[in-house]
Order: structure tokens, then C-alpha cells, then sequence
């Protein structure tokens, strides 16, 4: 009787099992669904040439303003704006009533050194007087030459007129009368890292980008390298001299500087890899360390191609996540899909 009460329920003890069983495998293939599906890539070290791109305003090399050491009144300007100039080229001639005066004193106290030095031969005055006499010359012939400087203003520089403020008949009172730059060469002031501080030499090439001319690129060489850093910044400043012979750069032209330190070691990954922190500027990648997404935030080194350089947030050997990082957060299960 027993025997037939146990091989009666048998069948429906084996259809509970089947079931059970039925259903592990059912939430196991569940939970591999569940899995976000990823491609992935590892990170590697590779030589990278260290550049670094700097932005700069193009300046002249020199400028003059020029003006008279007192105010006076203008009796000519010749030059106009964009007149380019000779070295030693007279611009502005100023009112001369004060230099004829001081010349017509001059031609009077010499006519009376001539008749004293006349006296001295036969006795008839001391020495002393003719020596003070001559001092007035020679004070007054100093001062002639300054006003005379300051009356007939020429151009210390070869350049080009870039401004006039005062038309012929105004009177100069502070603003410069015209500005002459000069425009072969120009430079660019660049603040570099300290970091790189004993990697800058003079003379080292570097590479321009100016916005007006989107396809072409100049040269320039770094000619000054200033002996301080800054306290704030942690920078120290940079000066590049840029040929100029055809003026095609302009002062006040938007630059980018591009300088080479060298080559080194980096880790370079993929560009899709990196996703931007929403809200934030923090950039960030996710590396897959036993089969669950890890959130890495990174610093950015140069774009080369298709690829970044990491300065720092992963190592070289990681396992980095390619494509389908979007549905990720820190702790998700993934699926390799090109292991």
C-alpha cells in the first residue's frame, strides 16, 4: 500500500524539482541580462612628444611715443597712419620761438667770449670772468641741443606710424602726438609651467597658428626667458621673436603658441573612452576590474589623433571601457563583449 502511495506523488515531486530547476536557470540568464554590455580596451604607456599650446597676443617689438619733454604747440605733423619710416626721420616739427630765442643768447654770449678773451691777451680782465663766461656757452649750447630735440621730433626706429591724436596748430599736452612701432620682428609673451622651467632654451624653435590665416603656420625663436617664477601662477614668463620681413603679422593678432619639450612616457587612450562630468568640467573613464565598472576621474593631458594622453587617474594595464559607458555608474556588473 505504501508502494503505491510513493509512486503515486513520484510524478508530481519530479515536476517540482524540474520546475525549480527551470527557474534557477531562468534568473541566472536574467541576471546575464542584466549585465551592461561594454567594449573595452587596455591602457597602455607609449612614447609622446610633450607639446604644449599656449594662446598669445602678437606685440610690437618696439614702440616710441612720441612727444616733446614740455607742452607747445604743433606747427607740423608729416607723417599720416600706416606711413612707414626711416630711422632718424623727421615726424613732427614744433613751435620754434623758444629755440631762436636761446640761439640768438648763444650767438651773443659767443660774440662776448670773443671780445673777452681779446681783453685777457692785453690784461684787461681775469681769467676767472672769461672762464665763467664759457661755462654759459657751454651750459647754454646743452640746452640749445635739447630744445632743438624737442622741437624737430624724429623717429628713433624704422617702423610704421600706427597712431596720430593732434592735427596742425593744436597745442601737445599729454596724449603722444604719434606712435611709431616697429613690425620686423614681432614677439609674442607666453606664461609657461614651472615644471618646465629647465627644459626652455634660447633659441628653441617654436610653432605659430594665427587666426586670420587658418592653413598657415610661422616660426618663431624664444629670445627671452624671464629669471623669475611667478609666486601666484607657478609660471614664468616667455618671450618669442617672430620674422616679420613680409609684415604680414599684425600687433594685436590672436596667437597660438606651440612648444615642444621633448618626448615621454605616457598612458594614451582612445578619445571615446573619455566622457565629461555633467555640470562639471571633470573628465572621467571607467575601467572594468572583475567583471564590475570602476569610475576613474582622469587629467587630460594633449589630443593626439584619435587618442588622449592621461597624466593621472589610471594606470598603465587597465582595462579601459570604450563603448556603452553611457547606461555605466560606479559598481555596475559588465559584459565584455570583445574579450
Amino acid at each position: 500500500m505504501k508502494r503505491k502511495i510513493v509512486f503515486r506523488f513520484l510524478p508530481l515531486v519530479c515536476a517540482v524539482v524540474l520546475a525549480s530547476c527551470g527557474g534557477s536557470e531562468k534568473k541566472q540568464e536574467e541576471g546575464a541580462n542584466k549585465r551592461a554590455k561594454v567594449n573595452t580596451t587596455i591602457a597602455r604607456t607609449q612614447p609622446v612628444e610633450r607639446i604644449s599650446t599656449y594662446t598669445a597676443t602678437v606685440q610690437a617689438d618696439v614702440i616710441n611715443q612720441i612727444t616733446p619733454a614740455t607742452p607747445g604747440r604743433i606747427e607740423k605733423i608729416f607723417v599720416e597712419v600706416g606711413d612707414r619710416v626711416q630711422k632718424g626721420q623727421l615726424l613732427v616739427q614744433m613751435d620754434a620761438s623758444n629755440l631762436l630765442q636761446q640761439t640768438k643768447q648763444l650767438e651773443n654770449l659767443e660774440r662776448d667770449y670773443q671780445r673777452y678773451n681779446e681783453l685777457l691777451a692785453v690784461g684787461g680782465i681775469a681769467q676767472q670772468q672769461v672762464d665763467q663766461i664759457k661755462t654759459q656757452i657751454d651750459v647754454l649750447r646743452t640746452a640749445i641741443n635739447n630744445i632743438n630735440d624737442n622741437t624737430q621730433l624724429r623717429s628713433p626706429i624704422y617702423g610704421v606710424v600706427t597712431a596720430r591724436n593732434y592735427d596742425n596748430g593744436d597745442v601737445y599736452a599729454a596724449q603722444p602726438i604719434i606712435t611709431v612701432q616697429q613690425l620686423n620682428p614681432v614677439k609674442a609673451r607666453i606664461n609657461v609651467s614651472e615644471s618646465y622651467f629647465a627644459k626652455v632654451k634660447l633659441g628653441m624653435s617654436v610653432d605659430l597658428n594665427l587666426d586670420v590665416y587658418e592653413n598657415e603656420q610661422f616660426t618663431g625663436k624664444v629670445t627671452l626667458i624671464y629669471p623669475t617664477i611667478d609666486a601666484t601662477t607657478h609660471t614664468f614668463g616667455v618671450e618669442i621673436t617672430i620674422d616679420n620681413r613680409d609684415l604680414k603679422v599684425r600687433p594685436g593678432m590672436y596667437a597660438r603658441v606651440m612648444v615642444n619639450f621633448g618626448t615621454g612616457e605616457s598612458i594614451v587612450i582612445p578619445d571615446r573612452a573619455v566622457q565629461k562630468q555633467a555640470g562639471a568640467n571633470d573628465k572621467y573613464v571607467f575601467t572594468v576590474v572583475d567583471g564590475i565598472a570602476r569610475y576613474n576621474k582622469v587629467e587630460l593631458g594633449q589630443r593626439i589623433g584619435e587618442n588622449y594622453e592621461i597624466r593621472a587617474g589610471i594606470n598603465d594595464g587597465d582595462v579601459i571601457v570604450t563603448d556603452g559607458q553611457t547606461r555605466l555608474i560606479d559598481g555596475t556588473e559588465v559584459e565584455v563583449l570583445n574579450q
